[in-house]
């Protein structure tokens, strides 16, 4: 089931008896959808979550929900913390964990998820495609984000990725450079090991630039989609073999070198 409301309260309610009175779904259900981040409202002029299903309207309040029992059925794989600072955190993100949640819920973000387990505020510093795993930075207030994030806007930030491609991929810092969108793109690929049973390479990606799917459409651009990309490549029950393995960057908050994960 699938619906969307948007409501304007015309008397003093609860959020859940004023979505109940407009909708077909049980309160039960309806709690559940905005514990998971399915409820939104306008609070001090920001458009945000609303969790609280006891919390009392008043009249003109506008609500919404956006419900999808197929979403919020979903159990995501929890992601591992790596180590956290006072102003930010690093994490693991296993496959299939969103970067953050969508207007439909974030009970299957790592947003959401950090948050939960911190009891911190959390704000996202960059993304990783919600099909691919690896290490990313949370960031706990908005300096340490705005600090974190032009690291990463500015090219700063060492990033290494491991991919398993299709087919015997031979490279040592091959330099892919195929613009995206219109825009520089660059990325490094050097061969790590075959497996010619299968078919298949494992390279390292090292980034230069972070545009959409960079290193899909570039492996794919080659002639070597990576193993399990439904976009670019093939589908596999494996899912997508991409991975960040590698971060470091000098810390404008802590002021000194910081790296995590493997370099290969």
């Amino acid at each position: 089931m699938r619906t969307q409301l948007d409501i304007t309260v015309d008397s003093t309610v609860t959020a859940v008896d004023a979505l109940a009175q407009a909708s077909d779904l049980p309160k039960q259900r309806i709690k559940d959808a905005m514990a998971k981040g399915a409820c939104w409202w306008t609070q001090k002029g920001k458009k945000v979550r609303l969790r609280k299903a006891k919390r009392e309207l008043k009249p003109g309040t506008r609500i919404e929900l956006f419900y999808d029992d197929q979403v919020l059925s979903k159990t995501p794989e929890p992601p591992k913390l790596v180590q956290a600072f006072r102003s930010y955190s690093v994490w693991f993100k296993p496959h299939g964990l969103l970067s953050q949640g969508s207007q439909w819920g974030d009970h299957c973000s790592l947003l959401r998820l950090a948050e939960v387990e911190l009891n911190k505020p959390c704000f996202l510093v960059h993304r990783l495609d919600g099909d691919a795993a690896g290490l990313m930075l949370i960031a706990h207030d908005g300096k340490a984000a705005g600090a974190l994030s032009q690291l990463f806007s500015g090219r700063t930030v060492t990033k290494i990725y491991r991919a398993t491609v299709a087919g015997r991929l031979e490279a040592e810092d091959l330099v892919v450079d195929a613009k995206l969108d219109g825009k520089a793109s660059v990325s490094r690929v050097t061969t790590l090991s075959f497996d010619d049973e299968a078919d298949t390479t494992v390279v390292k990606v090292v980034i230069e630039t972070g545009r959409k799917h960079q290193i899909r459409r570039h492996l794919a651009g080659i002639g070597h989609p990576i193993i399990g990309d439904k976009l670019y490549g093939k589908p596999d029950a494996a899912g997508l073999r991409l991975e960040a393995v590698h971060l470091a960057f000098d810390c404008p908050l802590l002021k000194r070198r910081q790296a995590f994960g493997q370099t290969l």
